[in-house]
């Protein structure tokens, strides 16, 4: 539809997204894990998702300040926008982008654990 050219393999792009997307859904939780209603988790989506999408490419982070580069390194959505970029654009393999899924994989076991430890609250012993 958009006459874009994939010069790298189909299945790493697949990969990608299918760790975005496991990623987005601990955070998810973990975010609502904290909040009261649906209210407050709409009010989380400035200070955590907008963010993210500026350190995702959108706006060169090369260009950016130094103390702005280094919150972007902490962003799920960096890596996988700069494995995506790879992966399309320059067609890299998986050996490539190897450590930018590493790093989702690790953002991943992070907030699943983060998530079992806030869900004990609602635990009953």
């Amino acid at each position: 539809v958009f006459k874009i050219h994939l010069v790298g393999s189909i299945w790493l792009v697949f990969l990608t997204n299918l760790l975005l997307a496991l990623v987005a859904l601990t955070l998810g939780i973990f975010i609502s894990t904290f909040t009261n209603s649906e209210f407050q988790m709409i009010q989380f989506i400035p200070l955590i998702v907008v963010p993210q999408i500026f350190f995702a490419g959108l706006v060169p982070v090369d260009g950016m300040a130094s103390w702005l580069q280094a919150i972007a390194h902490i962003m799920p959505l960096y890596y996988g926008a700069n494995a995506l970029t790879a992966v399309v654009t320059k067609g890299a393999g998986l050996g490539d982008i190897g450590v930018n899924l590493l790093i989702l994989v690790g953002f991943m076991v992070v907030l699943t654990m983060l998530n079992i430890v806030g869900m004990k609250r609602y635990r009953k012993a």
